[in-house]
C-alpha cells in the first residue's frame, strides 16, 4: 500500500500534489505529507491523519515551488509513529534531498545490521529510510544518481516504487520485478509521476504510460528522460492491486482495474451458479465484482448494504478490534431488500473471516433468507511481506481450512473463491508475471523459511544476479 507522488510543473505543484494524494487516499489512511523546492529552500509539511486533516489553504500556499513530492502511508515495515510520516527530507553536501516510497523490504533487517555495524543511526522505523541510506552512500562515492539508484536495485529484496527529489530534480524508480504500480502522465506545464492513473485523472492530466520494472525516470526543466537500469527475466505485478487495493478507475500495467473486476464477476457466475433473487456486493470493493456476476447470470443487481462513505477502509485499520466495531457503522442493510431473499454476496476476499461474518449475521438480523458468498480471490493461504497487512498464517482463516470449514465459520449457505487460472485469465496476462505469493505460498523474491522462484536480473552494466530459489528457515 501506500500511495506515492511526483509532480514537476510550472504553474507551482503543492494544490497539485495535494489533489493527487486525494485520489490516492485509499492506498493509505495513517498520515500524508508533501515537500516542495523552490529553487533555493525546501518547503515541507507532514502529520498524522488524512489529507484533508493535514492541509489546509493556508499550509499549501506556503510549500512554494515548481517541484515536489508527497505521500500517503499505510503502515507495513515501521511501527505508527509521527517520525514515520513521509517524504523524509535530508541535507547532503549541499544537496536536498527529499524521497517517499511505496513498498517493503524483506531485507530490511540484514541492511540496517550492516549500516548500524558502521556506526550509522536511524531516526525512524521504517525501510524507506533504509532506502535512503543506500542512495546517499552512493552518491558519496560516485555523485552519480544513475550508480545511486544501481546500487538499490542490487542490493534492495522486496518491492518497491520510489519518487525523489534532489535539488529541484525529480526522480522516479521502481523495483525490477515491478510489484508494486507507478506511472507517468503528462500535465498542463509539466510531468507526474503517481502509485496509480487516479492520481493524473485528478489534474486533468493525461496519462502516458507505466515506469517500466527496472526504470529510472529523470524530470528536469530541460523535459523528461529515463533509463533502464535493470530487466528481470520476468515481471510480478501484485495480484492484490487488481483484486482489492488500486482503485476501479486506475489503469495497471496496461489493464483497467474495473473491467478486470467486472470480468471476475463474470467467471464466479461461471463456475459457482447458483439460484437467488438479487446478486449485493459488499460497497465498495466487491460492487464491480457483483455487476459481473449479475451481467452473467441475470440475477438482479441490488445494492442491499448501504456504505457510510465517511467510514475508511477497514482492512487497513490497524487492529482487529476497531476493525470488527467499524463494520456495523461502516455498513447498514436495506431491510426492504432482503426481507425473506436469497442473496448472493460478492466481495474480493477473505482474510481474517471476522467481518465476512459479521456482515453475513447483519444480513440475517435484516431478514436474509440464504446468502450465497462468492469471492473475487482465491484463498489467502500465506502471508504478504511485500506491502500487504497480513504478516502471519494464524491469521489467514484460510491457510489451515478447506473452503467449506470456513464457509462453516462465515455462516454463509455456500461460498466460491474464484480459482487461480479465473483469475489470472480475467487479468489477462500470464501467471508469470504476476505476484501470487499470498495465495500459492510461492514468492517472487527470496524469503527466510518460504519458497521462491529464481529470477535472473540484467543489470545496466552488463552484470547479472540470479535469486535463490529456496531459504531455509534459520
Amino acid at each position: 500500500m501506500c500511495g506515492i507522488v511526483g509532480i514537476r510543473d510550472a504553474g507551482g505543484v503543492s494544490f497539485s500534489i495535494y489533489y493527487s494524494l486525494y485520489a490516492l487516499q485509499h492506498r493509505g489512511q495513517e498520515s500524508a505529507g508533501i515537500a516542495t523546492f523552490d529553487g533555493t529552500k525546501l518547503h515541507k509539511h507532514k502529520a498524522q491523519g488524512l489529507v484533508a486533516e493535514v492541509f489546509d489553504p493556508e499550509i499549501l500556499c506556503s510549500l512554494e515551488g515548481n517541484v515536489g513530492i508527497g505521500h500517503v502511508r499505510y503502515p507495513t515495515t515501521g511501527a505508527n509513529r509521527p517520525e514515520n510520516a513521509q517524504p523524509f527530507n535530508f541535507f547532503f553536501r549541499d544537496r536536498i534531498i527529499s524521497i517517499a516510497h511505496n513498498g517493503n523490504l524483506v531485507n530490511d533487517r540484514e541492511l540496517r545490521d550492516e549500516f548500524e555495524a558502521k556506526g550509522q543511526i536511524f531516526s525512524t522505523t521504517t525501510d524507506t529510510e533504509l532506502i535512503a541510506k543506500l542512495l546517499i552512500d552512493e552518491l558519496g562515492n560516485s555523485g552519480s544518481i544513475e550508480d545511486a539508484v544501481h546500487r538499490c536495485m542490487r542490493d534492495l529484496q522486496g518491492s518497491y516504487s520510489v519518487v525523489m527529489m534532489i535539488d529541484g530534480v525529480l526522480f522516479g524508480f521502481r523495483d525490477p520485478l515491478g510489484i508494486k504500480p507507478m506511472c507517468l502522465g503528462k500535465t498542463k506545464d509539466g510531468y507526474i509521476m503517481a502509485s496509480e492513473s487516479v492520481a493524473v485523472d485528478a489534474l486533468g492530466g493525461t496519462f502516458i504510460r507505466d515506469i517500466y520494472p527496472g526504470e529510472l525516470v529523470c524530470i528536469d526543466e530541460e523535459g523528461l528522460r529515463s533509463m533502464q537500469i535493470a530487466r528481470a527475466g520476468r515481471r510480478a505485478h501484485c495480484i492484490f492491486e487488481y483484486i482489492y487495493f488500486a482503485r476501479a478507475d486506475s489503469v495497471l500495467d496496461g489493464k483497467l482495474v474495473y473491467d478486470v473486476r467486472r470480468t471476475i464477476g463474470k467467471k464466479l457466475h461461471e463456475e459457482a451458479p447458483t439460484s437467488a433473487d438479487l446478486v449485493s456486493p459488499v460497497p465498495d470493493s466487491g460492487t464491480a465484482y457483483a455487476i459481473g456476476y449479475s451481467q452473467r447470470s441475470d440475477i438482479p443487481f441490488v445494492e442491499s448494504l448501504m456504505k457510510n462513505r465517511y467510514m475508511g477502509r477497514t482492512f487497513i485499520m490497524p487492529s482487529q478490534t476497531e476493525r470488527e466495531k467499524a463494520v456495523r457503522i461502516k455498513l447498514n442493510p436495506i431491510r426492504e431488500f432482503l426481507a425473506d431473499r436469497s442473496v448472493v454476496l460478492v466481495d474480493d476476499s477473505i482474510v481474517r473471516g471476522t467481518t465476512s461474518r459479521r456482515i453475513i449475521g447483519i444480513m440475517r438480523d435484516a431478514g436474509a433468507r440464504e446468502i450465497h458468498m462468492r469471492i473475487g480471490s482465491p484463498a489467502i493461504k500465506a502471508p504478504c511481506y511485500l506491502g500487504v497487512d497480513m504478516p502471519t498464517r494464524e491469521e489467514l482463516i484460510a491457510s489451515d481450512k478447506e473452503e467449506e470449514e470456513v464457509r462453516r465459520r462465515i455462516t454463509a449457505n455456500t461460498l466460491h473463491h474464484i480459482s487461480l487460472a479465473a483469475l489470472v485469465e480475467a487479468i489477462g496476462c500470464d501467471h508469470r508475471s504476476l505476484c501470487t505469493g499470498c495465495l500459492t505460498g510461492c514468492y517472487p523474491v527470496p524469503i527466510k523459511g518460504e519458497v521462491s522462484e529464481p529470477v535472473r536480473i540484467e543489470f545496466l552494466d552488463g552484470t547479472y544476479q540470479t535469486k535463490l530459489e529456496r531459504f531455509e528457515s534459520e
